[in-house]
Protein backbone atom coordinates (compact mmCIF):
# COMPACT_ATOMS: atom_id res chain seq x y z
CA UNK A 1 0.00 0.00 0.00
CA UNK A 2 2.54 2.20 0.72
CA UNK A 3 4.22 2.06 -2.63
CA UNK A 4 0.71 2.97 -4.68
CA UNK A 5 0.26 5.99 -2.15
CA UNK A 6 4.33 6.99 -2.84
CA UNK A 7 3.79 6.16 -5.97
CA UNK A 8 0.78 8.65 -6.18
CA UNK A 9 1.90 10.99 -4.10
CA UNK A 10 5.04 11.39 -6.92
CA UNK A 11 2.73 11.51 -9.80
CA UNK A 12 0.56 14.41 -8.13
CA UNK A 13 4.19 16.14 -7.69
CA UNK A 14 5.04 16.08 -11.09
CA UNK A 15 1.61 16.93 -12.35
CA UNK A 16 1.01 20.47 -10.37
CA UNK A 17 5.18 20.75 -10.38
CA UNK A 18 3.76 20.92 -14.20
CA UNK A 19 1.16 23.41 -13.99
CA UNK A 20 3.69 26.13 -12.88
CA UNK A 21 5.88 25.79 -15.30
CA UNK A 22 3.32 25.97 -18.87
CA UNK A 23 4.11 27.29 -21.61
CA UNK A 24 2.40 30.71 -22.68
CA UNK A 25 2.07 31.09 -25.94
CA UNK A 26 -0.09 34.88 -25.81
CA UNK A 27 4.00 35.56 -24.25
CA UNK A 28 5.93 33.49 -26.23
CA UNK A 29 4.00 35.31 -29.59
CA UNK A 30 5.04 38.66 -27.74
CA UNK A 31 8.40 37.88 -26.93
CA UNK A 32 8.41 36.82 -30.87
CA UNK A 33 8.35 39.76 -32.41
CA UNK A 34 11.82 40.55 -32.20
CA UNK A 35 12.04 36.90 -34.51
CA UNK A 36 9.94 37.78 -37.23
CA UNK A 37 12.77 40.13 -38.65
CA UNK A 38 14.50 36.83 -40.01
CA UNK A 39 11.97 33.99 -39.43
CA UNK A 40 8.92 35.96 -40.98
CA UNK A 41 5.66 36.80 -39.90
CA UNK A 42 4.31 33.73 -38.49
CA UNK A 43 6.96 31.98 -38.36
CA UNK A 44 7.29 31.43 -41.96
CA UNK A 45 10.32 33.05 -43.26
CA UNK A 46 11.02 34.65 -46.64
CA UNK A 47 15.13 34.86 -46.30
CA UNK A 48 17.22 32.65 -47.71
CA UNK A 49 19.27 30.43 -45.65
CA UNK A 50 17.03 31.40 -42.58
CA UNK A 51 14.53 28.23 -41.30
CA UNK A 52 10.63 28.72 -41.51
CA UNK A 53 9.54 28.07 -37.09
CA UNK A 54 5.89 27.53 -37.90
CA UNK A 55 4.89 24.38 -36.98
CA UNK A 56 8.00 22.93 -35.68
CA UNK A 57 7.59 20.43 -32.67
CA UNK A 58 7.75 22.52 -29.19
CA UNK A 59 10.35 20.39 -27.93
CA UNK A 60 12.31 21.40 -31.05
CA UNK A 61 12.47 24.68 -30.86
CA UNK A 62 13.31 24.96 -27.02
CA UNK A 63 16.44 22.64 -27.72
CA UNK A 64 17.72 24.41 -30.28
CA UNK A 65 17.62 27.70 -28.65
CA UNK A 66 19.16 26.18 -25.36
CA UNK A 67 21.82 25.27 -27.70
CA UNK A 68 22.29 28.18 -29.40
CA UNK A 69 22.34 30.17 -25.91
CA UNK A 70 24.68 27.62 -24.96
CA UNK A 71 27.21 28.46 -27.56
CA UNK A 72 26.31 24.58 -28.84
CA UNK A 73 25.26 25.93 -32.07
CA UNK A 74 26.76 29.37 -33.13
CA UNK A 75 24.64 32.15 -35.57
CA UNK A 76 25.90 35.34 -35.56
CA UNK A 77 22.16 37.10 -35.47
CA UNK A 78 21.11 34.61 -32.87
CA UNK A 79 23.53 35.02 -30.19
CA UNK A 80 22.42 38.29 -29.14
CA UNK A 81 19.10 37.79 -28.70
CA UNK A 82 19.09 34.29 -27.33
CA UNK A 83 21.81 35.84 -24.22
CA UNK A 84 19.06 37.91 -23.33
CA UNK A 85 16.25 34.97 -23.13
CA UNK A 86 15.07 33.00 -20.20
CA UNK A 87 14.36 29.46 -19.85
CA UNK A 88 10.80 31.20 -19.20
CA UNK A 89 10.94 32.78 -22.45
CA UNK A 90 12.15 29.54 -23.91
CA UNK A 91 8.96 27.50 -23.39
CA UNK A 92 6.71 30.18 -24.22
CA UNK A 93 8.99 30.13 -27.72
CA UNK A 94 8.68 26.62 -28.18
CA UNK A 95 4.39 26.62 -27.45
CA UNK A 96 4.19 29.94 -29.45
CA UNK A 97 5.92 28.64 -32.72
CA UNK A 98 4.76 25.08 -32.38
CA UNK A 99 0.77 26.41 -32.15
CA UNK A 100 1.26 28.20 -35.61
CA UNK A 101 0.19 26.48 -39.00
CA UNK A 102 3.20 25.41 -40.87
CA UNK A 103 4.44 26.82 -44.17
CA UNK A 104 2.15 25.92 -46.87
CA UNK A 105 4.86 23.79 -49.68
CA UNK A 106 5.30 25.44 -53.36
CA UNK A 107 4.15 23.52 -55.94
CA UNK A 108 6.43 21.28 -57.19
CA UNK A 109 8.44 22.19 -60.36
CA UNK A 110 10.74 18.90 -60.45
CA UNK A 111 8.43 15.92 -59.60
CA UNK A 112 11.68 13.76 -61.10
CA UNK A 113 14.11 15.65 -58.25
CA UNK A 114 11.88 14.65 -55.80
CA UNK A 115 11.44 11.09 -56.68
CA UNK A 116 15.02 10.73 -56.34
CA UNK A 117 14.49 12.84 -53.10
CA UNK A 118 12.06 10.18 -51.57
CA UNK A 119 14.36 7.73 -52.63
CA UNK A 120 17.02 9.28 -50.97
CA UNK A 121 14.86 9.71 -47.67
CA UNK A 122 13.85 5.76 -47.75
CA UNK A 123 17.58 5.00 -48.20
CA UNK A 124 18.56 6.55 -45.14
CA UNK A 125 15.84 6.38 -42.87
CA UNK A 126 14.62 9.99 -42.46
CA UNK A 127 11.17 9.29 -41.44
CA UNK A 128 12.66 6.46 -38.47
CA UNK A 129 13.14 9.62 -36.73
CA UNK A 130 11.61 12.67 -38.52
CA UNK A 131 7.60 10.81 -39.07
CA UNK A 132 6.17 9.18 -42.09
CA UNK A 133 4.89 12.39 -42.81
CA UNK A 134 8.28 14.61 -41.53
CA UNK A 135 6.79 16.96 -39.61
CA UNK A 136 8.85 15.76 -36.69
CA UNK A 137 8.26 14.98 -33.08
CA UNK A 138 8.96 16.29 -29.60
CA UNK A 139 12.35 17.45 -30.44
CA UNK A 140 13.14 16.31 -33.95
CA UNK A 141 12.49 19.16 -36.94
CA UNK A 142 9.66 19.31 -38.91
CA UNK A 143 11.16 18.83 -42.54
CA UNK A 144 7.65 19.15 -44.44
CA UNK A 145 7.58 22.27 -46.11
CA UNK A 146 10.94 23.43 -44.60
CA UNK A 147 13.03 26.10 -47.17
CA UNK A 148 14.74 24.14 -49.74
CA UNK A 149 17.90 26.55 -49.48
CA UNK A 150 17.95 25.66 -45.91
CA UNK A 151 17.67 21.87 -45.95
CA UNK A 152 20.44 21.89 -48.37
CA UNK A 153 22.67 24.40 -45.75
CA UNK A 154 21.27 22.32 -42.95
CA UNK A 155 22.80 18.87 -44.70
CA UNK A 156 26.08 20.03 -45.52
CA UNK A 157 26.76 21.73 -42.15
CA UNK A 158 25.73 18.24 -41.02
CA UNK A 159 27.86 16.18 -43.54
CA UNK A 160 30.74 18.78 -42.37
CA UNK A 161 30.45 18.08 -38.85
CA UNK A 162 29.75 22.25 -38.19
CA UNK A 163 26.36 21.45 -36.88
CA UNK A 164 26.01 20.63 -33.35
CA UNK A 165 22.93 19.91 -30.61
CA UNK A 166 20.73 17.42 -30.21
CA UNK A 167 21.08 14.43 -32.95
CA UNK A 168 24.09 16.09 -34.32
CA UNK A 169 25.41 12.21 -34.19
CA UNK A 170 22.38 10.43 -35.85
CA UNK A 171 22.71 13.42 -38.13
CA UNK A 172 25.95 13.24 -38.68
CA UNK A 173 25.81 9.61 -39.56
CA UNK A 174 23.24 9.85 -42.19
CA UNK A 175 24.11 13.23 -43.60
CA UNK A 176 28.21 12.37 -44.33
CA UNK A 177 27.66 9.59 -47.19
CA UNK A 178 25.47 12.07 -49.27
CA UNK A 179 26.22 12.74 -52.33
CA UNK A 180 25.85 17.07 -53.01
CA UNK A 181 23.22 15.76 -55.73
CA UNK A 182 21.50 13.92 -52.90
CA UNK A 183 21.26 16.18 -51.27
CA UNK A 184 20.14 18.60 -53.79
CA UNK A 185 16.94 16.20 -53.81
CA UNK A 186 16.42 15.07 -50.37
CA UNK A 187 15.71 19.30 -49.73
CA UNK A 188 13.92 19.35 -53.06
CA UNK A 189 11.65 16.67 -51.63
CA UNK A 190 11.48 17.83 -48.28
CA UNK A 191 10.67 21.38 -48.86
CA UNK A 192 7.60 20.43 -51.53
CA UNK A 193 6.05 18.31 -49.11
Amino acid sequence: MRVTLGGALLAATIACSSFAHAADVAAGKQKAEVCAGCHGDNGISQMENIPSLAGQPDQFIQWQLVYFRAGARKNEQMQPIVEQITNEDIRNLGAYFSSLTPPKPPADDDPDLSKKGAQAAVGRRCASCHTDNFAGTKAVARLAGQREEYLVKALHDYKAGQRVGGGQAAMADVAYPLSDEEITALAHYLAHL
